[in-house]
């Protein structure tokens, strides 16, 4: 964790446009109003097409997808973020729980029950270690980085109309879900993955995402 914020500004509260777009609602909602149309990739879910290619339902934090970081295996980004939050806390047994979770659910109930949880310092992680596992998980799975990259400068979107930090709290067939100003959620999993596919892209020597269309 480099201590960047959940809200995608510096230390001083400035606003911060990235190179690749919007990090939060309110930036996105100030683009719309000054004209500039965005176009949207929404997700929810975390199956495959039914032929059994990736879509979107990759973008999910239940996508099984291990990966590896120094020497730890994740099952999936959703083991990942809650290991990440347990180890931020201070609670090994929690971590070992998550880390050995058969199911994204019992990762995510092993992050629940941290001793010692802090919820303002938990915001100010949150952002940043859900982008860093978004980047092992695209960067480790070719055809995962394939398909987000090709999502080009599109403004991803997690339709949970469940879910109001981590996605939108509407669902991709509410009328709503095209306007960011009526959005209730955060969208900081949406907002998490374009920044992770900005800093694949980058990784990869481009000057930014590529023109995407063809995957979606």
């Amino acid at each position: 964790m480099n201590g960047m914020t959940e809200r995608g500004t510096d230390d001083m509260g400035t606003e911060r446009i990235t190179a690749d777009g919007p990090r939060t609602v309110a930036e996105l909602t100030a683009a719309a109003a000054r004209g500039e149309r965005a176009k949207y990739v929404y997700f929810w879910g975390h199956r495959p097409r039914r032929d059994g290619s990736v879509g979107a339902g990759c973008f999910s934090q239940w996508w099984p997808s291990p990966f590896t970081v120094d020497g730890t295996v994740y099952a999936t980004a959703e083991h990942w973020m809650m290991a990440g939050k347990a180890r931020l806390f201070g609670d090994a047994e929690a971590e070992a729980r998550a880390l050995a979770a058969g199911h994204p659910k019992q990762a995510k109930d092993a992050g629940r029950s941290v001793r010692g949880f802090d919820e303002e310092e938990w915001r100010r992680h949150r952002f940043e270690l859900v982008v860093e596992g978004s980047v092992h998980k695209f960067g480790q799975h070719p055809e995962l980085g394939a398909y987000l990259l090709g999502t080009g400068s599109r403004v991803l979107v997690e339709a949970s109309p469940l879910d109001r930090v981590w996605g939108i709290g509407l669902a991709a067939d509410d009328e709503r879900a095209q306007d960011p100003a009526r959005w209730r959620g955060l969208n900081l999993l949406g907002f998490a993955l374009m920044e992770a596919r900005q800093r694949l892209a980058a990784a990869a020597g481009s000057s930014g995402p590529g023109p995407g269309g063809a995957l979606i």
